[in-house]
């Protein structure tokens, strides 16, 4: 424990940052290809990829809502734990690790009966047409099975990362993504399984990176152990976890919904094209997004850690860095994507009408790209600094008050309905950044002042 701690203390921010963050960015990228290798491939099904690329796309809003429950418990319990360790107070982090695996467990059971007993007609509430939704439901079906290794995967993967242990971190991807690399292609065209096959793939490999985790809490290595006697649920030093976690809950799981809006006006304007275009833009915007989240996830334990330990300047200085970095990449995808948005798009379709609809909208979905590393940034330093309001206003805003109804108001002010549709996003991205930014300035001052104090 003392060794981590005089790392996470007293270590060169910029060494220590990119010591943590690398692998964590290395763990994102990979994690992406857990989200869109399956796509990759059934997109190039012969004779029917295109609708089976659509079918899957509509089962994403349900797969971010597993994904936003793990990081509901991950998100709020790891940043607690590192303010924790940063006051020296292990035995509460290891009860609030194991009151967050027993929690998770609950999660993954009504999850499971919930998506078993009722997946048709989620999707169909999602935008699936009679054109895709059986390749939807087949997919969906055999994915719920696996609810509860995504839970635990995502979920308590994240206290060890909380630890600085993110080379392990990374090593849980790593294993699962290699997994589902290798069994897609053999399911899904050895087999014929079709899309089932990329389910099951992806489940299977879920398992095996969900024991890889569990196996190294409950080792020698870990600096927090997973014990049986810490496995009640602690309300005092649970809910303020939950609370905390909201706001990425909240982000991750609206996505949900704002799929659900952008599929149902795509539909109505520009059919199951535009839908299926919706798809690789969301495809797309997770490759921009998740090396930024990555950085910022590993710079949550150095943020965490010093602000609990009330170490003003390294806290000062990690967000500084942090926002640096977080800004010139988006800078850099941004351009890559506005120069070359057909190739971007030709990675998960071959359907030359496709590519060239999904190019336009390319450029206009991510429009203004190049200014979110401010959100990334401001939002994960709330996080990590236990500002959960702060987190949780900006998370409301952006996606409720200001892209919901822009999904809506925008076709009916541009006059390509279709591309309007589109234009929401970016819209909403600016007035959401701006007001990200004036907020922080404020209370992330505040907050300094009262650890001063």
């Amino acid at each position: 424990m003392s060794e981590n701690k005089e790392m996470l203390g007293t270590a060169p921010i910029g060494k220590l940052l990119f010591k943590l963050a690398v692998p964590t960015v290395v763990a994102q990228l990979i994690n992406m290809l857990y989200n869109i290798v399956d796509r990759i491939y059934i997109g190039h099904i012969p004779g029917e990829g295109s609708l089976a690329l659509t079918g899957v796309g509509v089962c994403m809003p349900i797969i971010m809502i597993i994904s936003a429950f793990a990081a509901l418990i991950a998100s709020g319990g790891a940043p607690k734990a590192s303010i924790l360790m940063g006051e020296g107070d292990y035995n509460s982090v290891e009860k609030i690790m194991g009151g967050c695996f027993s929690l998770q467990l609950i999660i993954s059971a009504i999850l499971t009966a919930v998506l078993l007993v009722w997946n048709r007609d989620l999707l169909l509430m999602f935008g699936a047409s009679e054109n895709t939704i059986e390749y939807a439901t087949n997919y969906m079906t055999i994915y719920a099975m696996g609810t509860l290794f995504v839970q635990l995967t995502l979920g308590m993967g994240a206290f060890i990362t909380a630890q600085g242990f993110a080379k392990t971190g990374m090593t849980t991807v790593v294993i699962g993504a290699i997994s589902n690399i290798i069994l897609d292609p053999l399911f899904i065209f050895v087999f014929g399984m079709g899309v089932r096959g990329a389910a099951l793939a992806t489940i299977i490999s879920q398992a095996i990176s969900c024991v890889w985790v569990l196996s190294f809490l409950i080792g020698k290595k870990t600096h927090l152990k997973l014990k049986k006697e810490n496995l009640r649920i602690n309300a005092k030093l649970v809910f303020p976890c939950i609370a905390l976690g909201t706001a990425t809950f909240i982000m991750q799981s609206s996505e949900s919904v704002i799929s659900v809006c952008f599929n149902s006006s795509l539909l109505k304007y520009g059919g199951d094209i535009a839908v299926g275009a919706m798809t690789i833009l969301t495809s797309v915007m997770q490759f921009a997004m998740l090396p930024m989240q990555g950085v910022a996830q590993g710079a949550q334990p150095i943020l965490s850690y010093n602000y609990g330990a009330k170490n003003t300047e390294r806290v000062k200085k990690t967000f500084k860095l942090l926002l640096i970095t977080c800004l010139s990449y988006s800078f850099v995808i941004w351009g890559a994507i506005m120069l070359f948005p057909q190739m971007f798009a030709g990675i998960f379709s071959p359907s030359p009408e496709l590519i060239e609809f999904t190019a336009k909208a390319l450029r206009i979905y991510c429009g203004v790209l190049c200014i979110f590393g401010i959100q990334i940034a401001c939002q994960m330093t709330f996080v990590s600094i236990g500002n959960a309001p702060c987190s949780i206003i900006v998370a409301v805003v952006r996606k409720f008050v200001l892209l919901l109804p822009l999904i809506y108001l925008m076709p009916q002010i541009i006059t390509d309905k279709t591309m309007g549709v589109y234009t929401a996003e970016p819209v909403a991205d600016i007035i959401a950044v701006t007001f990200t930014a004036i907020l922080f300035a404020i209370q992330f001052k505040k907050a300094l002042k009262v650890l001063e104090g």
